[in-house]
């Protein structure tokens, strides 16, 4: 039998909170532009996509996450997701992900500007590499 636990460290969730609103709400609507803008070029496309899933640490020093997998012998490694075909992604990018992915960093972004609305504008920006590229965290 094999578990999967899901490894994260990172700031406390105070000093967090103290980053987002001096620094991370203003910082992330340029670095989610700028990610979008590179994404649609060819050249920058893989750093566009570097950016956009670095995109909730910026917005709120949040930690990657990875996950830790132990396995029935009791061995423990890094595991990764399996993603999605190539191909699969990069028809998704080319017919949907890049157009969704620009109205759905904007409604994350006006989200986060809410209190009401910054739990799922938080989600929101966790699933952008999703909505961009089929990208598996």
């Amino acid at each position: 039998m094999t578990t999967v636990y899901r490894a994260s460290r990172g700031p406390n969730f105070i000093l967090r909170a103290i980053y987002f609103l001096v620094f991370g709400l203003w910082f992330s609507a340029i670095w989610a532009s700028i990610a979008w803008v590179l994404c649609v070029t060819i050249i920058g496309l893989p750093f566009g996509l570097w950016m956009l899933n670095r995109l909730p640490q910026v917005t709120t020093l949040r930690p990657e996450q990875g996950n830790l997998v132990v396995t029935a012998s009791g061995a423990i490694y890094r595991g990764n997701v399996a993603q999605a075909p190539f191909l699969l992604q990069a028809l998704w990018f080319l017919l949907v992900g890049w157009w969704l992915s620009a109205l759905w960093l904007m409604a994350a972004w006006a989200l986060c500007t809410v209190i009401i609305g910054m739990p799922l504008g938080f989600w929101m920006f966790n699933r952008v590499p999703a909505v961009v590229s089929l990208t598996r965290t």
